[in-house]
């Protein structure tokens, strides 16, 4: 079932509400990751696994415990009775595009089995054919409890989305918790525009092909540039990580007509539409080629 709201931020709001009265008194810990991004919201900030995104907002809601990205062992030290939850990005795109793996997940999905814990995942940046699936769950062969979607999923308009499994949705009652501008029938008409376009254009056929056209040129780049320290991701959701700063390759890059953008300092994040072409793509190769020639030697 879904609840309707206006952005990822919401959405995540809706879900860590939805996880409290879920895990009934005394059960409201969550357990976030290290280098998440949920959202701007105080909680959803609270969530968030960056200092930098919390200075200056506190004190700030209690009920949050950061762990490591992709360490089973540092959530279960982190369970206590307490615990409501575990949630994540499945990629970590603020971090830096850390990518989930197969064995994190599936543990992760039976350790929530065994403790009657919500498994939610923050698939705003990654939900809506981004990484090659519709969702990004549906790589790892599992279900979450409850997905948070927003961004791509209105086309250009503004709409989230909390969808939680139907066999535990009637936790939030009604009154529980509303949204003046949810699911108002513009935004919903134009995500389902969305789904039909990523579905009749054949979209996640274009991301995978594109996706490894890029991967093949982003890691022949690599070899020509002893700064590029790795290339990472999936579909068509990439990570450069360099071996220094990178916004004022970014800068030199922008002056050159190619938006993209640094996270974490020193990873350039390439989001490409899903209806990027292999002519775009070269004409964007050749202008990171441009910037990564200009970049002074250190």
């Amino acid at each position: 079932k879904v609840f309707f709201c206006n952005s990822g931020a919401e959405a995540n709001e809706a879900a860590i509400k939805f996880a409290r009265i879920y895990g009934g008194p005394g059960r409201f810990e969550i357990i976030t990751m290290k280098d998440s991004f949920h959202g701007r919201t105080l909680a959803t900030v609270a969530a968030t696994g960056q200092d930098k995104i919390k200075d200056g907002f506190e004190p700030l809601p209690l009920g949050f415990k950061h762990v490591p990205f992709n360490d089973v062992k540092a959530v279960k030290d982190a369970l206590t009775d307490k615990t409501t939850a575990i949630m994540l990005e499945p990629i970590q795109g603020e971090g830096g595009i850390n990518i989930a793996s197969k064995d994190y997940i599936a543990s992760l999905r039976q350790l929530c089995n065994e403790k009657n814990l919500l498994l939610i995942f923050d698939e705003v940046q990654t939900g809506m054919g981004r990484t090659g699936e519709m969702f990004c769950y549906q790589h790892y062969g599992i279900t979450p409890d409850i997905m948070t979607l927003a961004k791509s999923l209105g086309g250009g308009v503004p709409i989230g989305a909390m969808t939680v499994k139907a066999d535990i949705a009637h936790s939030l009652k009604p009154g529980s918790h509303a949204s003046t501008f949810g699911g108002s029938p513009l935004v919903c008409r134009a995500a389902l525009a969305v789904f039909k376009a990523i579905e009749k254009d054949k979209l996640l056929n274009n991301v995978n092909f594109i996706s490894k056209y890029l991967f093949d040129r982003l890691n022949k780049l690599k070899g020509q540039y002893p700064v590029i320290k790795e290339i990472r991701g999936r579909g068509l959701m990439i990570g450069i990580e360099l071996h220094r700063e990178c916004k004022s390759l970014t800068a030199e890059c922008l002056k050159r007509g190619l938006l993209i953008n640094c996270t974490q300092g020193n990873v350039l994040r390439l989001m490409p539409p899903l209806i990027v072409a292999k002519k775009d793509v070269n004409k964007a190769l050749g202008i990171l080629d441009e910037g990564l020639k200009s970049l002074p030697k250190e």
